[in-house]
């Protein structure tokens, strides 16, 4: 057995030694805190949107590379994404993820500055206080959360082949272990008719746009018999060209969840289905296309984020488990969830409310938002500490998630 795989104490790091080195990640985190925040703060005034995040991304890489990190950048294919590692280069690795994109006329109204602020702060604190040969120490900067989706074309690209935890915190306005996250995706559903005059020949037209509102209609009847956590959202994106010519092209966008991935699948064959019978009611044709990739649902670690959620209370945060049928959305950290063990919870930093408001953008950047930040920077250190040095929590970890894997959870 190679000493990376080695427990806690035959590697000679005993009880005492394991809670010295837990004390020593607090004294790290508490010595950067200003530049911590300084970092929050200046992600947070200089906004950037998906996949255009290359200031954001140029700071967090100077960051880790002043501080020992090797750094690749524009990896994955992507110009603002990067990977910064440090530590024996093999296994164990944990990952901390950053997320810094944000959206557009409100800034980082969905806290992303403080995301990538704490994922930084864990992963100095780590680099200074992990032994040699304990394994890698990772870094990912993962782009475009909001829009097109950057962990997906890193779980695709392999960039967590070789990693044993995934690990990030999301500010929110709930105090909550676990981040009930469905599945999504985007389908345009495009029909096509005949052009006519809708006076001097309105029999030889095969209206477009009739046949976009039958589906319309169909789908609000069907919302109310779909499964908890399933719904479907749509707009029009092309009805015609003017009112006396009957369209003979019309086509939406329609977003889709479901609770599970499993979910989302069987409602995209429905409106699959859906759209076919209405095109053959109306005589007209169908395309029914993907947009992007889809969203996987969020499989939640149990084991991490029991560690993780441990390691915050002495900060005096506790997080609790979510309102059941409670969903918060869909975020693209769900398909590295279906990779490697993950933890997303989320910790509060404004009481009531929502993201994605000028509110929530102005908490990111207050005194709670960097109290918020600083715990959960100590706490996803702690934990990935863990991961790093005791393979029994590793092998804990994975056990529950092959299990859920094994149960379509």
């Amino acid at each position: 057995m190679c000493e990376a795989a080695l427990p806690w104490k035959a590697r000679g790091v005993t009880v005492h030694a394991r809670d010295t080195l837990q004390d020593r990640i607090r004294q790290e985190i508490a010595a950067r805190a200003d530049r911590l925040w300084q970092v929050a703060l200046a992600l947070h005034r200089d906004p950037e949107t998906a996949f255009q995040e290359e200031r954001a991304a140029a700071l967090l890489t100077e960051e880790l590379r002043a501080n020992g990190f090797e750094v690749e950048t524009a990896v994955a294919g992507l110009p603002t994404a990067f990977r910064a590692r440090a530590g024996t280069g093999s296994a164990p690795t944990a990952a901390l993820l950053l997320e810094y994109d944000a959206l557009p006329e409100i800034g980082h109204a969905c806290g992303h500055n403080l995301i990538a602020a704490a994922g930084l702060g864990a992963a100095l604190a780590l680099r200074a206080v992990v032994p040699d040969g304990a394994g890698t120490i990772m870094a990912v900067g993962t782009p475009a959360e909001e829009s097109g989706g950057g962990k997906v074309i890193a779980v695709e690209a392999g960039l967590f082949d070789e990693v044993d935890a995934a690990l990030m915190f999301h500010p929110g306005v709930y105090d909550w272990a676990q981040a009930p996250l469905t599945a999504s995706a985007q389908l345009r559903v495009a029909f096509s008719g005949r052009a006519a005059h809708p006076t001097g020949n309105p029999t030889e037209g095969i209206d477009a746009l009739a046949a976009l509102i039958e589906f319309f209609n169909t789908l609000s009847g069907l919302g109310r018999r779909l499964p908890p956590g399933s719904h479907v959202q749509g707009i029009v994106t092309d009805g015609g060209k003017a009112t006396n010519i009957v369209p003979d092209h019309a086509e939406g966008l329609f977003g889709l969840r479901g609770a599970t991935t499993t979910a989302r699948r069987e409602l995209e064959t429905l409106l699959g289905t859906c759209a076919d019978g209405i095109a053959r009611a109306t005589g007209t044709t169908v395309d029914v296309t993907p947009v992007g990739t889809g969203y996987e649902h969020f499989r939640d670690s149990d084991v991490l984020s029991a560690r993780f959620t441990g390691y915050l209370a002495p900060a005096g945060i506790h997080l609790g488990d979510p309102v059941p049928g409670v969903y918060l959305g869909s975020s693209d950290i769900g398909n590295v969830s279906h990779r490697v063990p993950a933890v997303h919870p989320f910790v509060s930093i404004m009481d009531g409310g929502s993201d994605h408001t000028p509110e929530f953008a102005a908490a990111a950047a207050s005194p709670r938002g960097r109290t918020v930040m600083l715990a959960a920077a100590e706490a996803l250190a702690r934990t990935a500490a863990d991961v790093l040095l005791d393979p029994e929590v590793r092998a804990a970890a994975w056990r529950q998630f092959r299990d859920s894997a094994a149960a379509g959870l």
